[in-house]
């Protein structure tokens, strides 16, 4: 069954950094566009990057970018997103999620989504 386990999120200061990993089971990294979305308390959920299949291509939004870079390790089927120089603004749950061999990653077209971690950058 594929499923998705994200791990690395917690409390940080503003400036700092957080990794975030998204190891998949049941399925090959492979064969995957990785995104990562957010949810800020009150806010709806949005989209942060999408690496797409064969991590060629990735796709940063706008208030992350520059500070945020994905990364894969196909032999670990896991998927990374190294967080730089967070802010008070970044504080949501992240969550991966994984397209079936596409290169963007709208909500509509994900396989499958991980449960979600908590970033919370707090003085």
């Amino acid at each position: 069954q594929l499923q998705l386990v994200e791990s690395g999120g917690g409390l940080v200061q503003p400036g700092g950094s957080l990794r975030l990993s998204c190891a998949v089971f049941g399925g090959s990294l492979d064969d995957y566009a990785v995104g990562w979305f957010r949810q800020a308390p009150g806010k709806e959920r949005e989209e942060v990057s999408c690496d797409g299949v064969g991590g060629d291509y990735t796709d940063y939004k706008r208030p992350v970018k520059g500070r945020f870079t994905t990364s894969r390790a196909n032999a670990e089927n896991t998927a990374y997103l190294q967080m730089n120089n967070l802010q008070l603004q970044d504080t949501a749950v992240y969550y991966c999620a994984i397209v079936w061999r596409a290169i963007a990653c709208p909500e509509t077209s994900v396989n499958k989504w991980g449960k979600g971690i908590l970033v919370n950058v707090s003085s």
